[in-house]
């Protein structure tokens, strides 16, 4: 669709927009309040936060081992370190564990991706793109009425209610409508170009990305000696492609651009290959 201009170059904008304003909500509204109060609710999160912190202070050693520039430490900093655990990992997690893995990336990715996406994600870019200073009171609002973390909150405070049936067929319907478009999305966004110089850096990226953020969250559940579902989906989003949005951030920034969108893109689809090599091995 891309390659053949088939929908015009706001439409990915679109698309991003109804899945946050539409689709997500609806997605966690349905899957989270079939929850129960439990400690598995704090296992992606803990995975989430353990996993960003590790690939954090590995990007910044090897940058500064391999003397990256300013701009390209920190375009590492952010698609290094973000993952995709809604546009990627929703498709992909429910197609290899099924509807009942949702509500885990839900919390996997409000409580962790996204949190950090708003304070860790400004303050990187703040500091590596001389931006004016982070302004704590903006970030906080930015969350406060993000509307799947407004619907994350209502669903927590819903669990273990049930809804009438009507309710449920509509909040079904919408969700569904996050893997075509979702996907989509992706797609026209995808950016492959990359130049020998950029090689390096590029390969750092994505090893720590593909590769050792998730074998840090399996080492983490083994620790804890967590293996059930929602470790297993940690596993497996901490594992997913660098964040679109990540990527967006950083070109906007001037943190080199056209690096940034190809860690991202070749990250897409590299991460289909190494995402069934992590579900294949705790299984």
């Amino acid at each position: 669709m891309q390659r053949f201009q088939i929908f015009s170059q706001d439409a990915p904008k679109t698309l991003n927009l109804f899945v946050i304003y539409v689709s997500l909500p609806a997605m966690i509204l349905l899957q989270v309040p079939k929850l129960s109060f439990s400690n598995e609710l704090l296992i992606p999160v803990v995975i989430a936060w353990i996993v960003m912190a590790v690939s954090a202070i590995m990007t910044l050693y090897l940058s500064r081992f391999y003397g990256f520039s300013k701009e390209v430490t920190g375009s590492l900093m952010l698609v290094a370190i973000l993952t995709n655990s809604s546009f990627l990992g929703i498709p992909i997690i429910h197609a290899y564990m099924g509807e009942s893995a949702l509500a885990y990336i839900m919390i996997y990715d409000q409580f962790g991706t996204f949190l950090a996406f708003a304070l860790y994600g400004t303050f990187i870019v703040s500091y590596y793109s001389h931006a004016s200073e982070v302004n704590l009171k903006i970030i906080a609002t930015k969350i406060a009425i993000f509307p799947p973390f407004l619907a994350l909150v209502l669903a927590l405070m819903l669990m273990g209610v049930s809804f009438e049936e009507h309710i449920v067929k509509v909040l079904f319907t919408l969700s569904n409508t996050i893997v075509p478009i979702a996907l989509v999305a992706v797609g026209l966004q995808l950016q492959l170009r990359l130049s020998k110089e950029e090689l390096k850096p590029f390969s750092v990226a994505l090893v720590i990305k593909l590769l050792i953020a998730p074998l840090v969250a399996l080492m983490v559940a083994k620790l804890f000696g967590w293996s059930n579902q929602a470790s297993h989906v940690s596993i497996l989003e901490a594992g997913m492609a660098p964040m679109i949005t990540a990527g967006a951030m950083a070109s906007m920034a001037g943190l080199a651009p056209k690096l940034s969108s190809a860690i991202v893109g070749y990250g897409i689809l590299f991460s289909f290959f190494t995402s069934y090599l992590f579900f294949y091995s705790m299984h």
